[in-house]
């Protein structure tokens, strides 16, 4: 017999080493991104995610495992990053649902969490695919809830699942074409194994054990847009509630909360759950603003920053209220607001011009956590807010951003790249309903074809075509279709694919690295042998990427 149950203890341990350990392989993961470009994040985002699990199992110290699952679903949620992150995080939401009420945990009830978990993560993705870190969550889940029926050996249902885990995302290479194609295993598969694998290894060291890998919070600096802090503290605390809330009591506290929160300063996140709320709030007078949580319950966890040390900024906001809300003195409160998620100065400056109220700094290899697109949303001064992500990997967790804010009707256009986000926003028609809106706005995006010029991180061979790392290479939608020495000739040859099925306008947006001049070069050729069509030229300023080319 080896292990016959699990407590709060050695979950909290079993989290914390499967974190540093992700922490530790998260570039190797990062390097099966499929495509041999410079944005593969998967091992990176999975770890931001998870080491914001670990950092709240930390705080505790209850051999009771409902809380401290319960405290790692609450943490990896809020802290969830990329497509990878946000599946992640409900696989913890899972598993919390499926120990719930337990003071402790058998090989029955862990194979039941485990089968809750990838339920959970199943139902969140719209179209899920086979092939991916889901694939290998529900194989694992229904091989330890076969092993537990016969036997009561904790570490023998574990064992084997792992076993099955392992098994299984070797065959991911086989069941998607361009797992295939790159001859490389499912990232986000091995990166739940890594986890796993590095926090079972734990049980068998006794030594003491820390979070040690790099954190980021929600509050991050990549989080924060504008000049001038007027509200120099950023606050953050739990409220341990004195009793246990059912949901339509726990909202009710939170827009309390929230409505407190407006008369003290902004940049205010407020997330429950039935016994605890976390509350985060840029405020001149945290002792102002905790003596009156104090009066909702127990506080623990509290940390004040000095954001004018750290020479971060925030927008200036007055206190000026629209019903309970804070009110920018510079705008007013409108019907509609946009928030999107991008990188680079030109593109910022543009969008802000088609009238994106907010910008929240990410895309390829930053992508923002949920928590970050949540303390985004607070700030757009607007009934109906729309969160263009702008990536692909960025539309989950804006997704589950939109569903924990529940004051404000958000919209979640699902814009896979920029040039679909600028052609969302010059669609957008004031006066129509939020559903015509998201309507005109996806049809438009679809007639968007888009392509990236960069260069490649690695040796690779994609549909017979050799790529040599550092080459340049253009990628159409999902497709590289061109490899080459040269970015101008590169810009030039990728365009003229994008046009193969024709189109009325080119746009041209050169990135950081990649001269106005050059640019120009680029925009004369295309003249010239497209007259009939119009080619616009624009700064985007974004990194990695040389061009970004849209036709419509």
């Amino acid at each position: 017999m080896g292990i016959e149950y699990i407590d709060g203890n050695l979950l909290k341990r079993i989290i914390i080493a499967g974190a540093n350990e992700l922490d530790r392989r998260k570039r190797e993961i990062d390097d099966l991104n499929v495509f041999p470009v410079p944005d593969g994040d998967t091992g990176t985002n999975m770890s931001l995610t998870v080491l914001t699990a670990a950092r709240e199992v930390e705080k505790l110290s209850t051999p009771n495992i409902s809380e401290v699952a319960k405290a790692a679903s609450s943490g990896s949620l809020r802290g969830a990053r990329g497509n990878s992150g946000v599946i992640l995080s409900q696989l913890f939401r899972g598993f919390a649902k499926g120990l719930e009420g337990k003071g402790v945990a058998n090989a029955e009830d862990i194979a039941d969490a485990l089968i809750s978990a990838a339920r959970t993560a199943y139902k969140a993705v719209m179209k899920p695919k086979e092939g991916t870190i889901l694939t290998v969550a529900r194989v694992m889940s229904e091989c330890a809830g076969e092993e537990a029926l016969y036997t009561e050996d904790l570490e023998e249902v574990i064992t084997k699942a792992l076993q099955k885990g392992d098994e299984t995302l070797k065959l991911t290479t086989d069941m998607l074409p361009q797992l295939k194609q790159a001859g490389v295993v499912d990232a986000g598969g091995m990166g739940l194994l890594v986890f796993l694998k590095g926090g079972i290894a734990s049980l068998y060291d006794k030594s003491e054990i820390k979070v040690v890998g790099e954190w980021v919070t929600g509050t991050a600096p990549s989080a924060i847009f504008d000049a001038d802090i007027k509200f120099g503290y950023c606050t953050e605390f739990f409220i341990n509630l004195k009793d246990k809330r059912i949901e339509s009591e726990i909202e009710e506290l939170e827009n309390s909360v929230k409505k407190y929160l407006d008369t003290q300063g902004d940049s205010i996140v407020v997330v429950g759950d039935e016994d605890v709320i976390k509350v985060h709030v840029h405020t001149n007078h945290p002792g102002t603003v905790l003596e009156w949580a104090l009066k909702q319950g127990n506080l623990n966890s509290i940390k004040i920053e000095n954001m004018k040390l750290q020479h971060t900024s925030l927008i200036n906001f007055t206190k000026k209220t629209n019903g309970d809300r804070m009110v920018n003195s510079k705008r007013e409160w409108k019907e509609y607001g946009f928030a999107a998620v991008l990188s680079g100065a030109g593109f910022e400056e543009l969008f802000r011009e088609l009238g994106a109220a907010e910008i929240i700094k990410g895309g390829q290899t930053m992508n923002p956590s949920t928590e970050d697109i949540l303390a985004c949303i607070e700030k757009v001064q607007a009934d109906n807010i729309v969160i263009l992500p702008n990536n692909k990997n960025i539309i989950l967790a804006a997704e589950q951003a939109a569903k924990m804010c529940k004051d404000r009707n958000v919209i979640v256009v699902p814009s896979v790249n920029i040039p679909q986000g600028i052609t969302a926003l010059l669609n957008f028609i004031p006066d129509k309903s939020p559903e015509v809106n998201r309507s005109l706005m996806e049809e438009a995006m679809s007639q968007v074809k888009t392509g990236q010029l960069t260069y490649a991180v690695r040796d690779t061979v994609v549909n017979g075509r050799e790529i040599a790392e550092g080459d340049i290479i253009g990628v159409r939608e999902d497709e590289i279709v061109h490899s080459g020495k040269d970015v101008q000739e590169g810009a030039k040859n990728l365009a003229d694919k994008l046009m193969e099925e024709g189109g009325d306008i080119i746009t041209l947006y050169y990135g950081k690295d990649v001269s106005e001049e050059d640019a120009a070069k680029v925009q004369a050729y295309l003249a010239e042998k497209y007259p009939q069509v119009e080619v616009e030229l624009q700064s985007g300023g974004q990194p990695l990427y040389y061009y970004i080319i849209s036709v419509e």
